[in-house]
């Protein structure tokens, strides 16, 4: 495994809300320094300085990845889980009063 390689994927919303997978701490750092100058915040420079550390070598690539996803909940980004999906529209067929 590359050394900027994240364990396990994070999933952002990009755009009109399609999914993105986020592997490394390469493609974490590319969406922060695409994100909009007037939405940078603290969680924006916290998530980029420490993928700008890790991309150094200085820290572990996980360090970055639980400060990106940090970044990503605080602005809503996240992708939900496919499995919650999936079952919450299961649910939803088998009972009639789940809207």
């Amino acid at each position: 495994m590359k050394p900027d390689m994240f364990r396990k994927p994070v999933t952002i919303l990009v755009g009109l809300g399609f999914p993105a997978e986020v592997r490394t701490v390469m493609d974490a750092y590319r969406h922060l320094v695409e994100w909009p100058t007037s939405f940078r915040d603290t969680a924006h420079s916290v998530a980029l300085k420490a993928c700008q550390a890790a991309l150094r070598g200085e820290i572990e690539a996980e360090t970055a990845r639980g400060l990106f996803v940090a970044f990503a909940q605080k602005h809503e980004l996240l992708a939900p889980q496919t499995s919650a999906v999936v079952a919450s529209r299961a649910r939803s067929d088998r009972d009639p009063h789940v809207q």
